[in-house]
C-alpha cells in the first residue's frame, strides 16, 4: 500500500480511482464497511482504491475549542486502512487555508486534478468547503460535472449504526468491552515507555511500563483493566492501571502497563496498550500490603480474563 502526505505529493501518473473521504478516527466498523464500498467499487471500475484522511483533525483548526478525544493517530489510522485491503492513503494536512477552500475547488484539486476519481465514497451527512457549505448533494452535482459517481454510506455494520462519537463515550465510562464492539477490535492508547516514580518494581514487586500519551488522546475512565501490551507484531498479555495513584496521593493520571511474564527494558520504546476489559474501579488503599494484595488478585483476573489458565 502507498502513502502520502498533501494531494501535491500524489505520485506521478497515479491512475484512476475510487476515493473514500473521512476523518477514520478510531476506523470503527461502521468506517470499515464504508471503505469496503469503496474497495469494491473500484474493483468493479478497473481503479485504485484511495482513502483520503485528514490530519490534524479539522475540528482543531475550525472549533479548537471543542476537539474530541483522538481515538488514533493518523499511523494507527493507516495501519487499520492498510489491513482493509485499500491500495493507498493520502492524508490532507488539515490547515486554515484548505478549510477555506470552496467546494468545487476542493473537487477539482484533489479529486478529481490530483486523484482523477471515478467514484467518491463518503458518509451520507459528510459536510465539505468553507463553513461546511458542500454535502453529498453538492458533492453529487459537482461529480455530474466533472464525471464521477457519489456514493454516500450509512455507516452500519450488521443492521447497527456506528459512530466516533459512541466510542469516546463508552471508552470515557471505562467500558471497553462495549467499545470494542463498535470497534470490531479491542480500544487501544499508544504512547512511548518513560520513567515513572519507580514504586512497581521496587517497594510493590510489579514493575509497570509508564506511557507518555500524547495530549489529546481518548483515554479510559480510571480503573484496572486486563488487555495486551502490544511492541511492533508482538503482544504480550497485561494488567493495566489508569489513573491518579491515590494511595500515594498522586495528581496526574496515568497508564501504567504491568506486563506479565517478561523481563526487559522497554525504556524509550512506542508501544500500544489494548483493553479487553475494566476489572474494577480505581481504590485508595490504606497501606502497601492491602495494595500488593490487590495487585495479585488484579493479575490473577487478567489472566482468567484473557483466557491465559
Amino acid at each position: 500500500m502507498e502513502t502520502w502526505r498533501g494531494i501535491d505529493a500524489t505520485p506521478e501518473g497515479w491512475p484512476a480511482s475510487v476515493v473514500a473521504i473521512g476523518v477514520f478516527d478510531g476506523v470503527h466498523r461502521g468506517h470499515a464497511a464504508l471503505v469496503r464500498t469503496a474497495a469494491k467499487a473500484a474493483a468493479e471500475r478497473e481503479a485504485r482504491c484511495v482513502v483520503v484522511t485528514f490530519d490534524p483533525h479539522p475540528t482543531a483548526v475550525v472549533a479548537p475549542h471543542a476537539v474530541p478525544a483522538r481515538l488514533a493517530s493518523v499511523e494507527r489510522r493507516i495501519e487499520l486502512l492498510e489491513s482493509l485491503g485499500v491500495d493507498a492513503v493520502c492524508v490532507l494536512p488539515f490547515t486554515k487555508e484548505l478549510s477555506q477552500l470552496s467546494p468545487e475547488y476542493f473537487v477539482r484539486h484533489v479529486l478529481v486534478g490530483g486523484l482523477h476519481a471515478k467514484a467518491v465514497v463518503v458518509g451520507e451527512n459528510w459536510r465539505f468547503g468553507h463553513k461546511a457549505a458542500g454535502n453529498v448533494e453538492t458533492l453529487a452535482e459537482l461529480g455530474a460535472e466533472y464525471g464521477f459517481e457519489v456514493l454516500p454510506q450509512t455507516l452500519t455494520a450488521d443492521d447497527e449504526v456506528y459512530s466516533s462519537t459512541r466510542v469516546r463515550k463508552l471508552v470515557a465510562e471505562g467500558d471497553v468491552a462495549a467499545a470494542a464492539e463498535v470497534l470490531g477490535r479491542d480500544f487501544g492508547v499508544e504512547g512511548t515507555v518513560v520513567h515513572g516514580a519507580g514504586r512497581g518494581g521496587t517497594a510493590l514487586g510489579f514493575p509497570t511500563a509508564n506511557l507518555d500519551v500524547p495530549a489529546g488522546t481518548a483515554i479510559p475512565a480510571d480503573g484496572v483493566y486486563a488487555g495486551w501490551f502490544v511492541r511492533g507484531s508482538q503482544r504480550h498479555p497485561t494488567a493495566v492501571s489508569v489513573g491518579t495513584n491515590p494511595t500515594f496521593d498522586g495528581k496526574e493520571r496515568t497508564v501504567e502497563a504491568h506486563v506479565l511474564d517478561f523481563e526487559g527494558d522497554l525504556y524509550g520504546e512506542h508501544v500500544r496498550v489494548d483493553f479487553t476489559v475494566r476489572l474494577r474501579d480505581q481504590i485508595a488503599f490504606t497501606g502497601m500490603e492491602p495494595l500488593i494484595e490487590q495487585i495479585e488478585t488484579d493479575v490473577a483476573d487478567t489472566r482468567r480474563a484473557l483466557e491465559l489458565d
